[in-house]
């Protein structure tokens, strides 16, 4: 669902550090894709600890393994592991997609509407599943599910741009427990905040 700019950046910009960022960046768009939760989850995997540019190269001829380059949760349970590998995948992605796959078909996960779920609950939810974290849950809620109010707080970016930001001396949970504290304010657009943040990290 669509938000209004002047909202967002007049309520974020009660916190006056993150004011001076919005200043210096054009406001974000989220970025939004009509696809399955499980779709997102598996590309998400495919993207962990790779550049964009290399996962977007094995993301591809995974696709490619299926009929119109769509992803069949059927036939990716019963692919081989070699053949996985075989796209640049490692052994333990191979298993994680499968998982995420196994899971998505049970007929009790079949009727459920991922997109309006709170974020607890999601992350509840979606957990379980073996290679499946609160950081890949999260980054999935905020693209492609669009949702506007997630704080990843274990994101390194989100965490390096506040400790410098705001001074941060935290380390650990003490760390994320600063952080959360400040977020409070940002709610109900904690996710557009933390896009700030990368973009300003990344000099954008």
């Amino acid at each position: 669902m669509a938000v209004s700019k002047t909202k967002v950046t007049r309520h974020l910009s009660q916190d006056p550090i993150l004011k001076e960022v919005i200043g210096m960046i054009p406001f974000p768009k989220l970025n939004t894709k009509e696809i399955p939760l499980s779709h997102a989850l598996i590309e998400s995997i495919v993207y962990q600890q790779l550049s964009i540019k290399a996962a977007a190269v094995i993301y591809q001829r995974l696709l490619e393994k299926f009929k119109d380059q769509k992803l069949d949760l059927k036939k990716l349970v019963k692919m081989e592991t070699e053949s996985l590998r075989a796209v640049g995948l490692s052994y333990a992605k191979a298993d994680y997609m499968r998982n995420i796959a196994q899971y998505f078909l049970l007929k009790e996960n079949q009727n459920i509407d991922w997109h309006t779920m709170p974020e607890d609950e999601l992350v509840t939810r979606l957990t379980v599943i073996k290679g499946v974290g609160v950081w890949t849950v999260q980054m999935t809620m905020i693209s492609p599910l669009g949702k506007a109010d997630v704080f990843p707080s274990l994101d390194l970016g989100v965490q390096q741009s506040m400790i410098k930001l705001y001074n941060l001396e935290g380390k650990g949970k003490v760390l994320v427990h600063q952080m959360n504290e400040i977020a409070q304010s940002w709610r109900p657009y904690r996710t557009y905040a933390c896009v700030y943040l990368w973009k300003w990290k990344n000099g954008q």
